[in-house]
């Protein structure tokens, strides 16, 4: 409220001016958590369907970005699936102009004074979290009222500042912001200080409107504002690959070139004064569509040269040396994920890394399944070193896939990503045990040179259909990312095989010893190769039914055209 006659804030409006910049940052949050439960994992369907065609990228960043009302938000993300392979750097870079075109929806949206409506949403949002108990509808209702919210906090903020008017030295110092290397400078510290430029862009509308400052001036804070929103990109890139720090350079060299371009276009011709011609009495109006202007003419300038400020971002960061790498080390879950909060889009890339190192760890317990069994049918020790050294790696990453999914799950929202994230926690758990089963194949070997046992012919080649079936089934779900659906239905047919030969074998091997053919020493060591081989059919059926279960659009729903699997006769 403003008093005449007062130069300073009370201490209610300053109580006011915070509580209003607390709900305006809370309702952006708010609408990103409500948005990221709700989309779950089909954000990253839709970011893996983009092709390199630069439209449909802006488009899917203009959009994505105008619901989570935040373009630093969209550009973390970005940097996340960057780091995790997800998407390639050419195509961040449409997903960063398209994200700087969505941010400025928010500053529309006030110019529109959507704020009139504000407690409707609210009231709306609410409603949906408190009487339905669909967790669907939870999520949208979290959206609804963040937007409502934020609306609330900006009505606040905006009254605050209202008796600033009244300041001479306050009024003074938005005067000194025409100058362009003063105004881009406090606008690129206050962003970075807020980390978000929907808020800074917001509170300098709120400014505007309450009569603190004008275009002219207002315009440059509005340019550093933009560049000030990559501080957030640019935290979120530490400790993550050169590709993906390289999209925290391309967001940096798309704010500063539309910053160099407009501020040169701003003092040498009356660009400002066409913009203030256009809503004379709405200054808010004015800001937010200088803003807009801003981010669509810097993206229709530089959308040809696109692939050029990738090359850019590259020379810039070039590629290193060759480095010595850790022995064992993940390949896809970087040791500061498990420092970095929860962002929008970190699901998807929480289910894409976990995924991919899932794959690596199934292929380890297949190639020592593999090595395993053909060191027995050698009769030698000789695979034992390299199958043991495979099995500390598979060891290793076991614990620290556990690891990474307890500290994610711990913030997942949608149920069907949480389902999942633990399905693979499962996943990695049955692999584990595999390779277990595995090396205690393998280390048989050392008993049999030892105690020199030998197995029959017959023997050798129940042996080797055991080698055969068991990389069979394997074979029903590797590589992980080309999994289909209809092959899983295989595995309990070959697990079922796998323990009607355990049965079989385990006879024919007590009808060996009777008649001589088989010493004492050899069935006993046979008949634990036997309950091995029986184990790692069950571990398999296992993963081969966690993953029947998974959500549709993590696995291949068609079903390969292909003949039954070729089984022995028991």
């Amino acid at each position: 409220m403003i008093r005449k006659g007062r130069r300073v804030l009370k201490i209610t409006d300053i109580l006011s001016l915070l509580g209003g910049l607390a709900l305006f940052l809370y309702g952006m949050q708010m609408m990103s958590s409500g948005l990221e439960a709700a989309a779950g994992n089909r954000m990253k369907r839709i970011l893996e369907r983009l092709t390199s065609n630069r439209f449909l990228g802006v488009i899917v960043g203009a959009g994505i970005t105008a619901v989570i009302q935040s373009s630093s938000a969209t550009t973390v993300m970005v940097v996340g699936f960057v780091n995790s392979g997800m998407m390639t750097l050419r195509q961040a870079v449409w997903i960063i102009m398209g994200a700087n075109i969505g941010t400025t929806i928010t500053g529309q949206l006030i110019a529109l004074d959507v704020g009139a409506m504000a407690p409707l949403f609210a009231f709306l949002g609410v409603a949906l979290v408190v009487f339905f108990k669909k967790p669907s509808c939870h999520h949208y209702g979290q959206i609804i009222a963040g937007l409502g919210v934020l609306f609330i906090g900006m009505e606040m903020m905006s009254s605050a500042m209202s008796p600033l008017r009244e300041s001479e030295a306050f009024v003074s110092l938005m005067t000194q912001f025409s100058n362009p290397v003063l105004g881009i400078l406090a606008g690129m510290v206050f962003t970075a200080i807020i980390q978000s430029s929907s808020a800074s862009v917001g509170i300098l509308q709120a400014l505007a409107t309450s009569g603190l400052i004008g275009l002219p001036s207002a315009v440059y804070v509005l340019f550093g504002q933009n560049i000030g929103t990559c501080i957030t990109a640019v935290l979120a890139s530490i400790g993550t690959n050169r590709n993906a720090k390289r999209t925290t350079i391309i967001h940096l060299l798309f704010n500063i070139i539309g910053t160099t371009i407009f501020t040169v276009v701003c003092i040498t011709t009356p660009l400002v004064s066409f913009m203030e011609s256009f809503t004379p009495d709405h200054p808010a109006a004015q800001i937010a569509n200088m803003h807009t202007l801003f981010n669509v003419v810097t993206t229709l300038l530089l959308l040809p040269f696109g692939t050029y400020l990738a090359k850019a971002a590259t020379k810039i960061l070039p590629e290193k040396a060759y480095e010595t790498e850790a022995e064992h080390q993940l390949l896809f879950i970087k040791p500061t994920d498990l420092s970095r909060e929860h962002q929008i889009g970190m699901s998807a890339i929480v289910l894409h890394n976990v995924w991919e190192e899932l794959g690596r760890m199934a292929q380890m317990a297949r190639d020592n399944v593999e090595q395993s069994f053909q060191a027995v049918l050698e009769r030698s020790s000789k695979r034992l070193e390299t199958v043991g050294e495979r099995e500390e790696y598979i060891d290793y990453l076991n614990k620290e896939i556990a690891r990474y999914i307890s500290h994610t799950i711990a913030y997942e929202e949608n149920e069907a990503d949480s389902k999942a994230i633990s399905s693979f926690f499962q996943i990695a758990g049955n692999l584990e045990r595999i390779g277990d089963h595995a090396i205690n194949l393998c280390e048989y070997t050392k008993r049999m040179e030892d105690e020199r046992i030998t197995f029959s012919d017959e023997a050798m080649k129940e042996m080797e259909e055991m080698k055969r079936i068991s990389l069979q089934a394997f074979e029903l779900f590797l590589p992980f990312d080309q999994i289909q659906r209809g092959n899983l239905q295989e595995i309990s047919v070959l697990e079922q095989r796998i323990d009607e030969m355990t049965l079989h074998n385990r006879a024919m091997q007590i009808e060996r010893m009777q008649d001589g053919v088989c010493e004492d020493n050899a069935c006993i060591l046979y008949s634990e190769m036997l309950t091995d081989f029986e184990r790692i059919g069950d571990h398999l059926l296992n993963i081969g039914q966690i993953l029947d279960r998974l959500p549709d659009g993590f696995l291949e729903t068609e079903t390969a055209e292909k003949t039954e699997p070729a089984l022995a006769p028991v």
